[in-house]
């Protein structure tokens, strides 16, 4: 395609036809990423097709660069590199959507599309493998590793090696208080990150045995996940008695430690339910528990 009016004609011309071809959807970033990360036909259209004289000293620095820095489409000026999960130019360049960072490779996901929908490609971690930082902390993989890394640069984070950190439980998602009426059946939940992995048992105040004992109407299970090094765990009581309440303790632990959340369950029998009902929507819609031996793992995603 050649140009006749313009070079800024030109450029328009030349996205116009991308989009065209390639039914072009809104650009997407990751959640809370800045504004400086976004990339697409805006920057193609101010920018056009050809490049100025390369002068780095104008070059303005990259900050907040979570996934290390990539050189611009004109071979001059660092600037941030794209995310995981953002969009990226398939073809390995950094020219309309922007280049992939550290241990990042942009891939084009045919599966799990609804109908209709139209393939992105997307910047993708290339291993899936869990890493122990030097912070004691295991990340699910190089890449979250290297975004925690790039967020705190005075730490001087390094992988200390390959595979989960051996450490005492974490508790992700404590149970919750509960209040329910008599003869219905209630659930408590319970998830753990733990390497290796944790053993979870529930004990009620006032008892020396862990449940179920041989109580019937009480059951425990157990299993692995939802995610990677995490297990599961479950109290259910069935048909709840007014005997039944009070505070229950999840109890997770390894080799390296154990680590206990609690929630309260509160029986109403059914004469007293419309009083009960009356007190709750009186209070704050909500209100914070005070878990104060949960551990918070947030910082591990």
């Amino acid at each position: 395609m050649r140009c006749l009016v313009g070079q800024a004609f030109c450029s328009g011309a030349l996205v116009l036809l991308y989009l065209s071809l390639f039914s072009w959807q809104p650009i997407s970033t990751a959640p809370g990423s800045p504004d400086y990360l976004q990339r697409g036909w805006q920057r193609l259209l101010e920018e056009g097709e050809s490049c100025a004289d390369c002068q780095p000293d104008e070059c303005p620095a990259p900050r907040g660069c979570l996934s290390g820095v990539v050189i611009d489409h004109c071979d001059c000026c660092w600037e941030c590199a794209n995310l995981e999960g953002q969009i990226c130019d398939l073809d390995n360049t950094n020219h309309f959507y922007g280049k992939c960072g550290e241990n990042l490779e942009c891939r084009l996901d045919l599966g799990d599309l609804w109908e209709g929908e139209v393939p992105e490609p997307q910047c993708t971690c290339i291993s899936n493998k869990a890493v122990c930082g030097s912070d004691g902390k295991t990340y699910l993989q190089i890449c979250k590793f290297q975004e925690a890394a790039h967020a705190q640069p005075r730490a001087n984070l390094t992988v200390s090696h390959e595979g989960p950190c051996e450490a005492a439980p974490h508790i992700i998602s404590p149970p919750y208080d509960i209040w329910n009426v008599t003869g219905r059946d209630v659930i408590f939940g319970c998830e753990v990150f733990a390497y290796p992995m944790a053993s979870i048992e529930w004990r009620k105040d006032g008892t020396e045995m862990f449940l179920p004992g041989d109580d019937p109407h009480i059951s425990v299970q157990f299993r692995g996940g939802p995610q990677k090094y995490e297990v599961s765990g479950w109290l259910q009581i069935q048909r709840i008695r007014l005997t039944d309440e009070g505070t229950y303790h999840c109890y997770a632990k390894n080799r390296h430690g154990e680590v206990a959340a609690k929630a309260s369950l509160t029986v109403i029998p059914p004469d007293q339910m419309n009083l009960t009902a009356l007190h709750l929507l009186r209070l704050p819609h909500h209100q914070e528990e005070d878990y104060s031996e949960a551990e918070d793992f947030d910082d591990y995603y």
